[in-house]
């Protein structure tokens, strides 16, 4: 029989045996884009917890050595004043800035000092989240001012150790981590760590807001800028580190783009540049904002850098440095010199093993800055304190070693060096 005279028979065909396409099925319902929402949020906030402890539970060696080592520098003190017969808090949260900051947190910002040369000094000088949190914590507990600002900056100190680590361990692995919170804890002027300056504070911010850019979240990092920029002036070092660094990938994708383009495969630029962006506008917005107070406040546009420059704390491209230089006996000038050399050095060996752009700007910006002000020139080595990154070829050299045993004696030994050296210090008459 022929196909016409089979389709009368069969008014409608079998069904298939086999999978078929239905071009006419009709199109499955999909979820709305915000009904998993929620799930995904608690799952993530969820997930938070055990993520902070895993990192805490990296960090602790880390931690728990910092924490060793400031201790030893406390206990060496407490111990040298005793001996003395001074008061060993005195030191630490009663004299040079700690008592500047104290007075405004509280009383607020207008005190002025006229020393006898004439010069005047404002309390302008000193940023406002210190004393912001002294005053805040000072209100809800029984701890006096000096007493919270100790609580702020050993609080502060961990948490910069911590931040040290989380850089030092994603840039050259976990023990170099460990050594470079340790080394930091060691270095030179590692006692004004405990004092209640803005050292830790600023440090601790400046870690994490690097941090946050080595591992792409941008608007965290520029949310810790704007905290740094309330801290210390020297967040410029860290707002040039977050604007430089966006500026070479945004260059790196145009010329990507720009090749695509030749080859017929241009595209938008990645969404992320966006959260750069917005990060980068953010990073300045604290340091400008206390720009603007003082300001206001002294109805100049340049009141703030005609109040650092009452302090002697103004740009002159490093002619007091050289002056001072200058001005020494040829065997100090000859050991300062060797110091300035080992520094550069040190910036030489970050720049030849390739440290990432953020971290590398930030910590020359810092070593900048301190050297080519007018202030104090005691003072500089405790400005460049901040600039960790620097210790970070000498950190993996040490972790490095053959034997954990060596590693430890050599942290030992500078962990006793810098304790000397802060007692030593904290009991003379100098400011740090």
């Amino acid at each position: 029989m022929s196909d016409h005279q089979l389709r009368p028979r069969t008014p409608t065909p079998p069904a298939p045996t086999h999978p078929a396409p239905e071009p006419a099925a009709p199109k499955p319902t999909a979820p709305t884009p915000t009904a998993p929402a929620p799930g995904r949020r608690a799952s993530g906030l969820r997930a938070l917890g055990p993520r902070a402890a895993a990192a805490f539970r990296s960090a602790a060696p880390a931690l728990g050595i910092y924490a060793a080592v400031r201790a030893l520098g406390l206990l060496v003190f407490w111990v040298a004043a005793s001996v003395a017969g001074k008061d060993p808090l005195g030191p630490l949260s009663g004299r040079w800035d700690s008592v500047w900051y104290q007075r405004i947190a509280e009383n607020g910002y207008g005190y002025t000092v006229t020393l006898p040369n004439g010069s005047v000094h404002p309390d302008l000088a000193f940023f406002p989240l210190l004393p912001a949190l002294e005053r805040g914590i000072s209100a809800v507990t029984p701890l006096t001012l000096g007493g919270a600002g100790l609580l702020v900056a050993w609080t502060a100190g961990l948490l910069a150790a911590w931040g040290i680590y989380a850089v030092g361990a994603r840039l050259r692995g976990r023990r170099t981590g460990i050594v470079l919170a340790a080394l930091w804890g060691v270095y030179p002027t590692a006692f004004v760590q405990s004092m209640a300056y803005t050292e830790t504070l600023f440090t601790a911010l400046a870690a994490w807001a690097l941090y946050a850019v080595l591992t792409g979240r941008w608007i965290v990092a520029g949310a810790l800028c704007v905290l740094a920029g309330l801290t210390r002036p020297t967040a410029a070092a860290l707002i040039a580190a977050l604007a430089i660094t966006a500026a070479a990938t945004l260059l790196r994708g145009y010329r990507e783009q720009r090749g695509e383009a030749g080859a017929g495969r241009a595209g938008p630029l990645p969404r992320r540049h966006a959260r750069m962006l917005a990060g980068v506008a953010l990073a300045p917005l604290g340091w400008l904002a206390y720009v603007v107070f003082v300001a206001v406040r002294e109805g100049g546009p340049f009141a703030y850098f005609e109040v650092q420059a009452q302090w002697g704390n103004n740009i002159d491209g490093g002619v007091a440095l050289a002056t001072f230089i200058a001005g020494l006996p040829w065997p100090a000038a000859l050991g300062l010199c060797a110091a300035l050399g080992l520094l550069g050095w040190l910036v030489a060996l970050c720049v030849r093993q390739r440290q990432p752009l953020p971290v590398l700007v930030y910590a020359v910006a810092i070593v900048v800055i301190s050297l080519i002000g007018a202030g104090y020139f005691g003072s500089r080595p405790r400005l460049m304190m901040p600039a960790f990154p620097l210790l970070l070829p000498p950190a993996a050299a040490l972790a490095g070693l053959r034997t954990t045993g060596r590693t430890a004696a050599v942290l030992t030994a500078l962990a006793c060096a810098s304790a000397a050296y802060g007692a030593w210090t904290l009991l003379g008459a100098g400011p740090p």
